[in-house]
């Protein structure tokens, strides 16, 4: 008896959820991707020029430039695991400037997510170098959340992982 107590308790709480799991699912499904309102595709839009911007500006090593796009409070974890602050970013763009004179970023594969005052970005970062005379590519994946303040947005996170060389 205690057993069909029991298993009339499961089933009928299986049974109460099955409308609100189909629900879910429905409206899940009712709303495509591609349904994005007006503000979050100028979001977005706005959000990839700044970054196809930066990215494209960053072989002249200008500190404003880096200034612009990192918030103060930013968090990067770089992709050798080590986190920085905006101070230590803006400190080693010269060591970069040196490092890699002649390399040169851009973006693929970019994905964006807004939610009203924070965009979340996910992309395939292609750094082209030239190293004892040949031409390299290193990829790496990066993912940062901007957030809008004052009316400009600026990286508050970033988050860059080496893609392995069999990745590619």
């Amino acid at each position: 008896m205690k057993y069909m107590k029991r298993r009339g308790l499961k089933l009928f709480a299986v049974a109460a959820l099955l409308p609100l799991m189909a629900a879910n699912a429905s409206s899940q499904s009712a709303q495509p991707a591609a349904k994005i309102s007006s503000v979050d595709q100028a979001a977005i839009q706005q959000v990839t020029k700044l970054l196809k911007d930066f990215l494209a500006a960053v072989p002249q090593s200008d500190k404003q430039v880096f200034d612009s796009f990192f918030a103060d409070d930013v968090i990067y974890t770089r992709a050798a695991g080590v986190t920085v602050n905006k101070v230590e970013i803006i400190r080693n763009i010269d060591v970069r400037a040196v490092n890699q004179p002649k390399a040169t970023y851009e973006a693929d594969d970019i994905t964006v997510h807004p939610y009203g005052d924070t965009v979340i970005v996910n992309f395939r970062l292609v750094q082209h170098n030239e190293k004892d005379g040949k031409q390299e590519t290193t990829y790496f994946r990066n993912t940062g959340a901007f957030l809008k303040r004052n009316g400009k947005w600026q990286v508050v996170a970033w988050q860059a992982t080496k893609v392995p060389e069999q990745s590619k």
